[in-house]
């Protein structure tokens, strides 16, 4: 399980003002609580610049909060407190994962499980079966650095299963995909969910989320708007599908802000 408490993340903009320019702070992320629970796929949207990214890397341990914490327990409910045991804990995708161009996936794979500490015999078994459950006989002995970009994300999802995290944080893990690499890592995140992890992702694809949450987050200039089942956001609003929900809270915040 994993718990956001009181998060916030303070940078500093330029502001230009004619010639002249100033410096300003804002909250990129503002007093988010949050929690996604074992078994389960939590859903974070809002529109580009909302805090989303921010947000996630908070969750994974890859950008400190300016104030706040992040609680990560382990499968028997005890809190993990060490660093280092968290960042195990957690396998983290963004479109900025970077791989070993000149490995294949089957090679970079072998080579991670060595890393993880795991034996030859050990890292060849699961090498073969994270190929079997991503889909990726076909090209998994091809370069990364030649595969395709639905191939690459593949590839990257792989990097994650390698270390058998149990909570996955994947930001955008569809986004621009074609219909084939986008379902396979779809089905990947409901069988993460059958074996009992956490998935917690962020998406522009309001179907994908509506069938695939369990609950949702909705952020807005780093704050959180909304949250609740697909089908209790959907309640709320009065509206047929998660698209038309998101549109109707989103247009009611920007009336409230012109007044």
């Amino acid at each position: 399980m994993i718990e956001a408490i009181g998060l916030s993340k303070q940078f500093e903009r330029t502001i230009k003002q004619g010639r002249r320019s100033r410096k300003e702070e804002f909250l990129a992320v503002d007093q988010v609580s949050l929690k996604a629970e074992p078994g389960e796929i939590v859903g974070i949207l809002g529109p580009n610049g909302a805090g989303k990214t921010t947000l996630l890397r908070m969750l994974g341990m890859l950008m400190s909060p300016t104030s706040g914490q992040v609680r990560l327990t382990d499968e028997n409910n005890v809190p993990i407190e060490d660093l280092t045991k968290k960042k195990e804990a957690i396998g983290y995708l963004s479109g900025n994962t970077k791989l070993y161009p000149r490995f294949s996936i089957r090679e970079y794979l072998l080579f991670l499980g060595e890393l993880y500490g795991y034996s030859k015999g050990e890292a060849a078994e699961r090498t073969e079966e994270i190929i079997r459950i991503l889909d990726m006989g076909k090209f998994a002995d091809n370069r990364i650095e030649k595969l395709s970009t639905g191939q690459t994300q593949r590839a990257s999802i792989a990097r994650c299963l390698m270390a058998d995290p149990q909570l996955y944080i994947l930001d955008e893990p569809t986004l621009g995909l074609d219909i084939i690499s986008a379902d396979a890592i779809i089905r990947f995140m409901e069988e993460q969910k059958e074996n009992g992890k956490t998935v917690l992702y962020s998406t522009h694809y309001l179907e994908e989320a509506q069938v695939l949450c369990n609950r949702i987050y909705m952020i807005c200039q780093g704050r959180i708007v909304a949250e609740g089942t697909p089908a209790q956001l959907m309640e709320r609003t009065g509206t047929g599908n998660l698209r038309e929900a998101f549109h109707c809270i989103f247009d009611e915040l920007d009336r409230q802000d012109r007044g």
